[in-house]
């Protein structure tokens, strides 16, 4: 699943983050970031009639990402246990 498509509030984790090319700078920044496998992930809130930008929490830390952004990076939901 994408983290764009990640229901609000919903709990995930971090699957991995797509690049675009071999070399490309917004993955990295992503990375650079946070969005590491095995990171816990969550949508706190989106942007008007569920547009841009997309509030996103991981760990401590929030970022507003565009939805294009947050459609390169892969979650998988946590099953409750």
């Amino acid at each position: 699943m994408r983290l764009s498509d990640l229901p609000k509030g919903a709990p995930a984790v971090v699957d991995r983050v797509h690049d675009a090319h071999a070399v490309d700078p917004i993955a990295q920044r992503l990375r650079d970031l946070g969005f590491v496998d095995g990171e816990p992930v969550r949508v706190v809130a989106v942007g008007p009639m569920g547009g841009d930008p997309v509030l996103i929490q991981i760990g401590f830390t929030r970022f507003a990402l565009r939805r294009a952004e947050a459609a390169r990076i892969s979650v998988r939901t946590e099953v409750a246990a």
